[in-house]
């Protein structure tokens, strides 16, 4: 599917809107649900935004629960082929389809240590990162504190969401 322009989004009735733009927040349609209450958008941007603020404006579990719905970057998931379209592309494209034993043994023992101190999977926009990096940032924020992670995976998570966008929306 070629991407959309913004009238096209804007003209959309709400299910062919939740169907191609409810996957844009990891196995989270409310996102796209409450976004589309914003239309008509301006441009692309304004659509972005619209997305960002449902998340940022998200209580506290909801937030937590959109989190836990991202898979761990290199992990079970990836292996058994059960990640999305989009993240299988972005975890392709940054290398994670590709790791050594070793690099496997880094990252699986990273994603616990992460998860066991903050209760969520690391989450990083990884477009354009490569595994080094990621295995950089993940060790780097473990040991961050769990309200200041929590901010920082939704910003990650807002990231993800724009690059998704993007991919889909005509600028």
């Amino acid at each position: 599917m070629p991407p959309f322009t913004i009238a096209q989004v804007n003209a959309m009735p709400l299910s062919d809107f939740v169907a191609a733009f409810g996957d844009v927040a990891e196995h989270s349609p409310w996102v796209a649900e409450a976004a589309e209450k914003a239309r008509p958008f301006s441009d692309r941007e304004d659509m972005i935004a619209a997305f960002a603020a449902v998340i940022q404006a998200a209580d506290r579990a909801r937030q937590r629960d959109l989190l836990l719905a991202h898979p761990d970057l290199a992990g079970r998931a990836a292996i058994a082929g059960e990640l999305t379209a989009d993240s299988r592309r972005e975890q392709a494209g940054a290398g994670l389809d590709r790791l050594t034993p070793e690099e496997f043994a880094r990252f699986s023992e990273l994603n616990a240590a992460y998860r066991a101190r903050h209760g969520i999977p690391f989450i990083l926009a990884v477009r354009g990162a490569t595994k080094n990096e990621i295995i950089a940032a993940c060790a780097a924020r473990t040991p961050n504190d769990p309200d200041e992670e929590l901010r920082t995976a939704i910003a990650q998570v807002c990231r993800i969401v724009r690059f998704r966008l993007e991919d889909r929306v005509r600028g």
